[in-house]
């Protein structure tokens, strides 16, 4: 504004009854002096510098009254001067045939508009009908979709959409899944800006029913995986070990069975799918399954880090005959581990389930697994192994329709998850004896050792535990009660087990391994998704566990008091596996048990309301 003022002053100087704009407002100069008086149009009177206004006209004006709209021919000038560059004394007398006060104005105003003229007023820019036609019809459709806008807004607080509502509200449901970091819907209605807001409104509207998993996407996962074609199954020697009885053993409608178990001897067996043969470092198949780092398991689909077709193939007891990874173990009087022995093998498996094996378990061969897995647990045992167990459930959803079964607590799991470990120390101390690079997972003990047994020890427990972190070299797992340890038992459906087979095998093989630098790649790669990956579970089951409540509503159980706070306590409910918050008139004590009745649910928030009956 100044370097306008300086030209315009230098062309003429502001005299009484001069037309000036201040603020871009109309004043007229009623006396000039050391200062500037002009007059607004309400009358008021003001003294100001000369750089406080620029002077359209130099009159007379006698009134701001006489401002008034005057008829022009705007687009007749417009095609004359289109394109040029002009003053407003040459658009005043080309548009209103004059240059006064007046048609000065009314000039102005057109270049406020910018629709007709651009540019800075001691230069317009006169715009070709192109351009002002383009203009005006981008304007109109500015203003229509503005009116639309607000229609949409009304029919969403109305909670009446139709059908062109779905694509605006687009915005509402990537803000809700986390696509995106804001929501123009939330901020015009005046609603807090917050995932949980979103998710609300989502289904206050019916665009989300109860049973839509809105985690999965808000941590980053797709529903569904493009894989890459299968390569070609390796060929090579096996040791052949069909002749033992080997059982695939796990829970009910399990579809990857990726691990079995049999004993001959003195020596128990755990084999292990052996992926690696099939998805080998750097192929197509393998760069996918270190993106996704493991299978994502929700209760109403499993995402899997590779392709079906590859558990169809490769599954312990899918096919007649399996080719497996196999660990050979033999345990000292004291139950610790005093032989290794790993193999690339053929196996012919059976396929159980928990309960199955539970009827079994007084028989040949599987009582002699299970006296070594015992065995060998109480040896962890005295090694400071954790004991802590929780309740456990199966989560399902069919049909929108949720189940939660309570699992039972059976010797044959101990069996397996003991014999998984085992298989565990078994790689890891067999890639310490041959000096293999590879992926021990270790743990570092918590600062109190004693274990607790009860439920409310066990919570606060949990609490001290410090995560597991996985390295390249060894280091205790006090979980565990071992001095070393790594995951080999699930390479169909976690990545760190399948480069832990991809160094084994190529160590077995004779074939080069993958360095430090390639294995500290995919360690941290998998690492970050893993984490996403359980987070993902655990809020999916709180989710369908909220849904469940909501679809029995008159649901009744007992909860166990594990924490008191000030003004609440956190009870456990066995048969859901689920933690809640409940508010109690009476005092409560550690591990008590209290009959609860659900009280209403918040499904947006994730939280339900119990009462104590």
């Amino acid at each position: 504004m100044k370097g306008l003022l300086t030209l315009m002053s230098a062309v003429t100087s502001i005299k009484s009854n001069a037309l000036v704009l201040y603020k871009s407002y109309p004043a007229r100069v009623v006396k000039v002096d050391v200062k500037i008086e002009i007059e607004l149009s309400d009358g008021k009177i003001l003294s100001v510098r000369d750089k406080d206004v620029i002077l359209l006209h130099p009159g007379p004006l006698t009134s701001l009254s006489k401002l008034m709209d005057v008829p022009g021919e705007i687009e007749a000038a417009c095609e004359v001067l289109a394109g040029e560059i002009v003053t407003l004394k040459d658009l005043s007398e080309l548009i209103y045939g004059s240059y006064s006060p007046e048609s000065v104005w009314a000039v102005y105003k057109l270049f406020q508009e910018n629709l007709y003229f651009t540019g800075s007023l001691d230069a317009i820019q006169v715009r070709t009908k192109e351009e002002y036609e383009k203009e005006k019809a981008m304007r109109l459709s500015k203003k229509t979709e503005a009116l639309a806008w607000q229609a949409f807004l009304g029919r969403v607080k109305a909670g009446h959409l139709v059908d062109e509502d779905v694509l605006r509200l687009r915005d509402l449901t990537d803000f809700a899944c986390k696509k995106s970091s804001s929501s123009r819907i939330l901020k015009e209605l005046g609603l807090s800006e917050s995932i949980e807001q979103a998710h609300a409104l989502l289904l206050k509207l019916g665009i989300w029913d109860s049973t839509f998993n809105p985690y999965v996407l808000r941590n980053g996962f797709s529903w569904d995986v493009i894989y890459p074609p299968l390569g070609e199954l390796g060929v090579g020697p096996r040791k052949d070990l069909t002749y033992l009885e080997a059982f695939a053993i796990d829970d009910e409608g399990n579809t990857d069975p990726d691990d079995a178990i049999s004993i001959e001897g003195d020596m128990l067996w755990i084999h292990v799918a052996d992926v690696a043969v099939l998805v080998v470092p750097d192929s197509p198949m393998d760069l996918l399954a270190k993106k996704l780092a493991a299978n994502l398991y929700l209760p109403e689909k499993t995402i899997h880090m590779l392709p079906p077709k590859v558990t169809e193939i490769l599954g312990l007891g899918l096919q007649e005959t399996s080719p497996a990874l196999s660990f050979g173990v033999t345990l000292d009087s004291s139950g610790a581990i005093e032989k290794v022995e790993i193999v690339i093998s053929t196996v012919k498996v059976t396929r159980l389930t928990y309960t199955q094996a539970q009827a079994l378990l007084g028989q040949s061969p599987l009582s002699g697994i299970l006296a070594m897995t015992k065995r060998y647990r109480q040896n962890r045992v005295i090694h400071q192994a954790s004991q802590i167990a929780f309740p456990e459930v199966k989560i399902k959803v069919v049909d929108k329709k949720v189940d939660i079964k309570l699992l039972p607590e059976l010797d044959s799991k101990d069996l397996v998850t003991d014999a998984m470990i085992m298989a565990g120390e078994a790689a890891a101390r067999f890639a310490i004896d041959n000096k293999i690079l590879f992926p021990y997972v270790t743990q570092s003990p918590p600062e109190n050792y004693e274990i607790p047994t009860d439920l409310a020890g066990m919570f606060a427990y949990r609490r001290k535990l410090r995560p597991s972190e996985v390295k390249l070299s060894p280091d205790v797992h006090s979980g565990m009660g071992l001095l070393h340890y790594g995951r080999v038992t699930s390479p169909l459906r976690r990545y760190l087990d399948l480069i832990a087979h991809q160094q084994l095998r190529a160590f077995l093989l004779n074939q080069p391994m993958l360095s430090e630098q390639e294995l500290m790649n995919r360690i941290g790669v998998s690492a970050a998704t893993v984490g996403l990956i359980a987070t993902c579970e655990r809020q999916s089951n709180r989710h369908f566990t909220l849904v469940y409540l909501m679809q029995n509503p008159n649901w009744r159980g007992k909860g166990i008091v594990v924490e008191i706070r000030e003004r609440y306590c956190i009870v456990l409910i066995p048969t859901l596996a689920f933690e809640a918050r409940v508010t109690s008139s009476r005092h409560v004590s550690l591990n008590e048990e209290l009959d609860l009745k659900v009280n209403g649910v918040d499904l947006a928030e994730g939280i339900a309301h119990f009462r104590i009956v």
